[in-house]
């Protein structure tokens, strides 16, 4: 491909979106992002301490900077944080660069993932109530979610989801 269109995944936690992204790039042979793991490594700290130690509307600005910053690149697949592609200020910017996903996966199934998942922090989700807090935001950002293509994850490996979604990619172009 000559101009190589980014693709951007977008979804709730557990979703797949880092999994499957490492796939489909390896597959395109295009460069894999995950924007949280990039704004850690820019900053020598995880995303609880930025939040802890600068706040959310800190964070919030790393993710604008970068989503710029990643706009004016090719031959990306960039797995965006949670909240990322909800911010119209992104949406808009990475957009113009490519094709937004949206990974989505049955809340039970999401759940089991994240518990799986020892080598990333979720305390939104390890609290008494975290099924609860998992249902909440996931009603609080159906909306924003919606407005992208979805790919559903659920009962599916991670190469399925990897042809699904290149396949998607493939009929838009």
């Amino acid at each position: 491909m000559k101009n190589k269109r980014n693709i951007i995944l977008t979804g709730f936690m557990g979703t797949g979106k880092t999994t499957v992204g490492k796939r489909v790039a390896q597959s395109l042979k295009y460069e894999f992002v995950d924007t949280d793991a990039q704004i850690m490594s820019q900053n020598h700290c995880t995303i609880s301490e930025i939040f802890e130690n600068q706040g959310e509307a800190a964070f919030r600005k790393m993710e604008s900077d970068l989503a710029r910053d990643l706009a004016h690149r090719q031959g990306l697949v960039i797995s965006t944080g949670g909240k990322m592609m909800l911010d119209k200020a992104n949406k808009d910017v990475l957009e113009k660069s490519g094709m937004v996903f949206c990974l989505v996966a049955d809340p039970v199934e999401i759940m089991a993932r994240v518990s799986r998942d020892s080598g990333v922090e979720r305390p939104l989700l390890k609290q008494a109530n975290g099924m609860e807090t998992l249902m909440r935001l996931l009603s609080e950002r159906k909306k924003g979610y919606g407005q992208y293509l979805q790919v559903d994850t659920t009962s599916k490996s991670p190469d399925e989801v990897a042809q699904a979604l290149m396949a998607m990619f493939y009929k838009l172009l």
